[in-house]
């Protein structure tokens, strides 16, 4: 963690001096932390250099509205200010991407932001999903660019250096639209050609990249940073073998699977069970002091709600994953379930995974479902399977 802050500080510093633009993807393991040291730039800049306006920027509404009721909150308890003031402070370096965004459309000039990290950069939008969103939700019939190109051309509006920060996961793709990383590598390539590129060396890793994608890349000549990528787990050494086994279970490699599970059989415990109850009387035996539970689902489980499961009940992400024992949303209660797009992220020290049928095994193989009207009806676009494989993927990896 220390070593890729000051990798990155030491890029933002060589774009100060020498007054050009920068462009840096960080990479990292499972759980290695690169939300946070997305955020030590983005505060310590800050910080130490008010007049760069730098800014942790994310499309994960969740993880935005969790990391500022959490900041707000502390901060308000340690400086013994109002919260009102306390948020204030706090929206000024996180903020929303899709605000920044908008911003940027209604006014031309350049941003004040001459740093800016974006979270989760793979899941900004491929031209297509941009294209739809703007003709559809801001009557905008013209716009042609992904949402990477469109970033990019925002911090491009500046005459002198600005430094962009992307946070990069593999495999996490869980929504329809999302470019990966390849729609930032073609940007750059066919569209700002005089930026700076800096990788990590993990970054033609296959969870990253595609084939084509990767020629791309050696197109821009990029300079190589192995301290931008983040090798080391910030979990322990169990949910990162977490990771591994599940994986490999919805990857469909049950050897592998097998293999993975006995490294973590005795010390992390994975339970199966049919009865809802005994699942959460099971986590409540387990969770110590302020240790966090809760239920989580895809956002594809309709049929749980026999269950008393009801994913199209949205929960308040800060006041789920934030309050305590007493309050009957939170996590705590087993009332509210959480699907992935609340929890990629974040996460909780005991989780329930309540599986649908959206996602069955049959024949030796995974199969795909969606609920429409009165029956599952089966899914046979890859980019559709993808989506739900990553989704359960997400959900099982929620437990430290």
């Amino acid at each position: 963690m220390t070593a890729t802050t000051v990798a990155l500080e030491k890029i933002i510093e060589a774009a100060k001096l020498g007054r050009h633009k920068s462009i840096c993807f960080v990479t990292g393991v499972p759980g290695a932390g690169k939300t946070l040291a997305g955020l030590n730039i983005a505060t310590t800049r800050a910080r130490d250099h008010a007049d760069e306006h730098a800014v942790f920027l994310s499309g994960n509404g969740p993880l935005v509205d969790v990391l500022r009721e959490a900041l707000a909150r502390d901060e308000s308890k340690r400086h013994d200010c109002p919260k009102s003031d306390a948020n204030r402070r706090v929206s000024t370096f996180i903020q929303n991407i899709h605000h920044f965004r908008d911003q940027s459309l209604r006014d031309l000039k350049p941003p004040v932001e001459k740093v800016v990290v974006f979270d989760e950069a793979q899941r900004a939008w491929t031209r297509e999903q941009a294209s739809k969103f703007m003709k559809t939700k801001k009557q905008i019939p013209d716009f042609a660019m992904s949402e990477p190109e469109f970033l990019i051309s925002v911090m491009d509006r500046h005459d002198g250096w600005c430094v962009i920060v992307c946070l990069i996961g593999g495999g996490q793709e869980i929504n329809t639209g999302e470019a990966g990383l390849s729609e930032w590598v073609t940007s750059i390539h066919e569209k700002f050609p005089v930026w700076k590129v800096f990788v990590s060396d993990r970054i033609e890793d296959s969870d990253y990249l595609t084939e084509e994608a990767k020629q791309t890349l050696k197109a821009v000549a990029p300079q190589t940073e192995t301290d931008l990528h983040l090798s080391v787990s910030m979990r322990s050494f169990r949910a990162e073998a977490l990771s591994d086994f599940v994986g490999n279970i919805v990857d469909n490699r049950p050897d592998l699977a097998k293999k993975a599970y006995l490294t973590i059989a005795e010390r992390y415990p994975i339970y199966l069970t049919r009865n809802l109850a005994d699942a959460k009387s099971w986590l409540r035996s387990r969770a110590r002091g302020s240790e966090r539970l809760g239920l989580l689902a895809s956002s594809g489980a309709h049929r749980l709600r026999p269950e008393g499961i009801h994913i199209k009940a949205k929960i308040d992400p800060a006041v789920w994953f934030l309050n305590d024992r007493a309050d009957v949303r939170s996590s705590y209660y087993c009332e509210e379930v959480a699907t992935e797009f609340d929890v990629q992220g974040l996460e909780l020290d005991w989780t329930a995974v309540c599986w649908d049928a959206d996602f069955r095994y049959a024949g030796g193989q995974w199969e795909s479902y969606d609920f429409k009207g009165t029956r599952w009806q089966r899914v046979r676009a890859q980019g559709a399977k993808d989506f739900l494989r990553n989704a359960y993927r997400v959900i099982m990896t929620r437990a430290r």
